[in-house]
C-alpha cells in the first residue's frame, strides 16, 4: 500500500478550488484581465486540460501542436470557444513557432517526448523534442518580447536519489535516462534566459500524472493488455518498484497556485503527493476494479527499463507551503484514469 512520505497580477486569480467552480469562474470572468496564453502540446494530455481551465477562466489560448501524439478530440471543446486559436506546427519549426507566439503574454511549454522507456533506441529524439524544442520556445519568446514561461520538467531529473522524499535542493544528480537529461538541459536553458534576458520561469518537476485524457503510462499499458487478454498480465520488473502519481486537476491547481504566488526569477517546484504505491498495489486496484484475477508474469529485476528509477517520491513541502494540497489519493487517481479509458476505447484503438 502507499504510505506517507513526506501571471503575478495578470494571472493571479487563475487558481481556484474545484469545490466552488461556478462562483470562482464567475469571479474570474468579472475581474481578471484576459491573458493571452501560448500552450505548446495543447492537444496532449496535460496541455488540453490546461487549455480548458484557462478558457473557463475567460482567458485566451493559442494552442500549438503537431499532433504527433496529441488528439484532436481532446481539444474539441476548446475549439468551440472563440478565445481559442489552434496552430498546427512543430516546436522544431522556429519560424512558425515565432509567428504563432506573436501577441502572447505567457507561455506554458508542455510539448515534448515523454516516453522514458525507449530513449536508448532513439537518443536524438529526446535531444530534439525536449532540449532543442525548449531552446526554440525561448528564442521565440525573446523575439516576441514574451518574458514568462512555465515548463513541464520531470522528477526523472533526480535520477536515482539517495534522499527520499527528494527535495528540489537535492545534490546535483547523476542522470540515469536520456529523457531526464534532456529535461534538465531544458531547465538550464530556461534559467540562463531568465538571467540573460529578464525572463521569469516556473519549472515544474512532475511525478507521473494521471486522469482524464491520459494516453500513455502504466495504467494505459496495463488496461490495454488486460483488454486484449484478461487472464494474464505481463509486468516489467519485479512489481516492487515504488512510484508516486498525481491527478491531473491537482497538477493544474498546483501550477496555477505557483504562478499566482511565487515571484522569484526562477521558481522550481516538485509536484506530487506525499504517498507512493508499489506497482503491485496499482495492479491490485486495477484488476479489482475490473473484476478480474489475471496471472501475473514478471520480467524480473528492480527496473522495468533502462533509466527506470525503482523509487520515486518527491518532497512537496515547498508547494504545500503556498497553500496547495492534492485532493485525490493515488488510488483514486488510478481508478478515475481507468474509468476514463474504459469509457473512451477509441483512445486505446488509436494508440494500439
Amino acid at each position: 500500500m502507499g504510505r506517507s512520505g513526506s501571471v503575478t497580477a495578470d494571472i493571479e486569480v487563475l487558481h481556484r478550488a474545484r469545490e466552488s467552480d461556478s462562483a470562482s469562474e464567475s469571479y474570474l470572468r468579472d475581474t481578471t484581465p484576459a491573458v493571452n496564453n501560448f500552450v505548446t502540446g495543447a492537444a496532449g494530455f496535460i496541455g488540453s486540460n490546461l487549455a480548458d481551465r484557462l478558457l473557463r477562466a475567460a482567458h485566451r489560448v493559442v494552442g500549438y501542436d503537431n499532433f504527433s501524439t496529441g488528439q484532436r478530440k481532446f481539444i474539441e471543446a476548446a475549439q468551440a470557444n472563440d478565445h481559442f486559436t489552434l496552430v498546427k506546427g512543430d516546436v522544431l519549426d522556429l519560424n512558425r513557432l515565432t509567428a504563432a507566439m506573436r501577441d502572447c503574454d505567457f507561455v506554458f511549454h508542455l510539448a515534448g517526448n515523454a516516453d522514458v522507456r525507449f530513449g536508448t533506441e532513439h537518443p536524438r529524439k529526446d535531444l530534439e523534442q525536449n532540449t532543442i524544442a525548449t531552446f526554440n520556445v525561448l528564442e521565440a519568446m525573446r523575439v516576441n518580447g514574451v518574458r514568462r514561461i512555465a515548463f513541464a520538467s520531470t522528477g526523472s531529473i533526480y535520477g536515482e536519489p539517495t534522499i527520499h522524499p527528494t527535495p528540489e535542493t537535492a545534490p546535483f544528480p547523476v542522470q540515469t535516462s536520456l529523457y531526464g537529461a534532456s529535461k534538465l538541459a531544458g531547465e538550464g536553458l530556461i534559467q540562463a534566459y531568465c538571467e540573460g534576458f529578464g525572463f521569469q520561469g516556473y519549472i515544474f518537476r512532475f511525478v507521473s500524472i494521471l486522469g482524464e485524457r491520459y494516453s500513455h503510462g502504466h495504467v494505459f499499458d496495463f488496461y490495454q493488455r488486460l483488454r486484449a487478454n484478461p487472464n494474464e498480465l505481463r509486468v516489467l520488473g519485479n512489481g516492487r518498484q515504488r512510484k508516486s502519481y498525481l491527478y491531473i486537476e491537482d497538477c493544474l491547481d498546483a501550477m496555477l497556485t505557483t504562478i499566482e504566488k511565487a515571484q522569484d526569477t526562477v521558481n522550481i517546484f516538485n509536484l506530487g503527493t506525499e504517498e507512493y504505491c508499489q506497482v503491485t498495489d496499482s495492479i491490485g486496484w486495477i484488476t479489482s476494479h475490473l473484476g478480474i484475477v489475471p496471472t501475473l508474469d514478471y520480467t524480473g529485476g528492480e527496473r522495468g527499463w533502462i533509466g527506470d528509477s525503482p523509487f520515486i517520491l518527491l518532497d512537496t513541502s515547498k508547494i504545500r507551503a503556498l497553500g496547495w494540497i492534492p485532493k485525490l489519493s493515488i488510488r483514486d487517481g488510478i481508478i478515475r484514469t481507468l474509468d476514463y479509458l474504459r469509457e473512451n476505447p477509441w483512445l486505446l484503438d488509436e494508440r494500439a
